[in-house]
């Protein structure tokens, strides 16, 4: 005799299966690319601030529906090479769901699942505030973003915020493993702190000594944010220069830096001619070299890139530096005082002359909005003279400012056609 349906049972089954559908949706990534993936879905617009990163098993499936069928199969053979692995090691990969308020197009992640129990954020900068007295009409002064670079938070303060102090003491608070604050006051422009394009900053709270060490990928970069500058926007570019270069390939990274580029080619096997003009960033690259295990396959020099340009022939050029956003130009590198107001184009002939036939460069250049794509593609023609030019790739790496956009092309250059 068959058995009866329990209807309390039913209707429990019903009303779970219910909330499972209305659940807040969550991208799985591999735990090592969370930092990255998070800049990503920041950048698409549909990560959710209002709930916190969760362990895989926080989340239930989407009832088998995914967001692409070319996903799902990527997600089933990266499941089946784990199982057939089993018996080599004890577990996979750790897998963190990332919270979203839609299923992204851009960002590349193994899977869409719906969170059973999320976990909601209880506070934020403003309830901290709003705890120190902070009216409504306050609140409109506090800072909306900043930036966590290791143990130092660097943030843009409003002109009209209303208490700096209380800023940075409550963003000590809601961001527990911090240890100082720094207002960030833009990059030097005059004399030579702007040819070494230093980082203007002012101790807001915390320890005075903000040398740290961030972690990027498994990319370390020892720094210290109130002399050398680094920029957060810049994560997803920095993680695809590891991913665009193959093992053995001359690289030239003719704005290095601390290794902002240099450091993730170098850890994915490339061998890279760095130059970087600040004494203090260069100090920090060959530091990083050591402390990422790659100091054979980085030559470093603190030298002006264009000196090097004609001893090389490289596969790889990387422009990180991308000078002025408003074209005018100039025709001396230096001016009076000995800023830098060259624009990226103009160091593209010696880019050209380190390129061996078939190479490829990544132009940055700070772009007006209206330009986009024209400008920097004419730019790159012009510099190609008589080689052969092939356009690879065009991206956004984030807002410079306002109508203005912090691109890179990339772009292979055969030999002479």
């Amino acid at each position: 005799m068959p058995e009866e349906s329990d209807p309390d049972a039913d209707a429990t089954a019903a009303t779970g299966a219910l909330e499972r559908a209305d659940a807040p949706l969550a991208a799985v990534v591999e735990s090592e690319r969370t930092e990255t993936a998070i800049e990503s879905l920041r950048a698409e617009g549909v990560y959710d601030d209002s709930r916190r990163v969760q362990a895989v098993s926080d989340v239930v499936r989407d009832h088998g529906e995914r967001v692409d069928e070319a996903l799902e199969g990527r997600r089933a053979a990266s499941e089946m090479t784990s199982s057939e692995g089993d018996g080599n090691r004890e577990k996979g990969p750790e897998r963190i769901a990332l919270p979203i308020t839609e299923p992204p197009t851009d960002t590349r992640v193994l899977e869409v699942v719906r969170q059973l129990e999320p976990a909601f954020r209880s506070r934020d900068l403003e309830d901290l505030l709003a705890e120190r007295g902070w009216s409504d009409a306050d609140l409109e002064g506090a800072p909306g973003s900043w930036a966590v670079i290791g143990s130092v938070v660097l943030v843009t303060l409003p002109n009209e915020c209303p208490d700096e102090t209380d800023v940075a003491e409550a963003l000590l608070e809601l961001h527990g493993g911090a240890d100082s604050v720094l207002a960030d006051e833009g990059i030097a422009n005059e004399g030579t702190a702007g040819t070494y394009r230093e980082p203007r900053t002012r101790l807001l709270a915390g320890e005075r000594d903000t040398e740290t060490v961030h972690v990027e990928h498994g990319t370390r970069y020892g720094l210290d944010p109130a002399t050398v500058m680094f920029s957060p926007g810049n994560q997803a570019e920095r993680v695809r220069m590891g991913e665009v270069v193959d093992p053995g390939e001359r690289v030239f990274d003719m704005f290095a830096g601390i290794g902002y580029f240099a450091l993730p080619m170098a850890r994915s096997g490339a061998r890279v001619t760095a130059t970087e003009l600040n004494p203090t960033a260069f100090r920090y690259l060959l530091e990083n070299a050591v402390l990422n295990d790659v100091g054979d396959r980085i030559d470093a020099y603190t030298a002006d890139c264009r000196e090097l340009a004609g001893d090389l022939e490289v596969d790889r050029v990387v422009m990180g530096y991308y000078g002025r956003a408003d074209g005018a130009g100039s025709e001396d590198a230096t001016d009076a005082r000995g800023a830098r107001t060259d624009e990226a184009r103009e160091f593209l002939p010696h880019a050209l002359e380190a390129l061996a036939p078939g190479g490829v460069v990544h132009y940055h250049e700070a772009t007006p909005e209206s330009r986009l794509w024209d400008r920097p593609i004419e730019r790159l023609e012009a510099a190609a003279a008589d080689r052969e030019l092939e356009v690879l790739e065009t991206r956004r790496v984030k807002s410079h400012s306002a109508g203005v956009a912090h691109v890179v092309v990339d772009a292979r250059f055969g030999g002479e056609a």
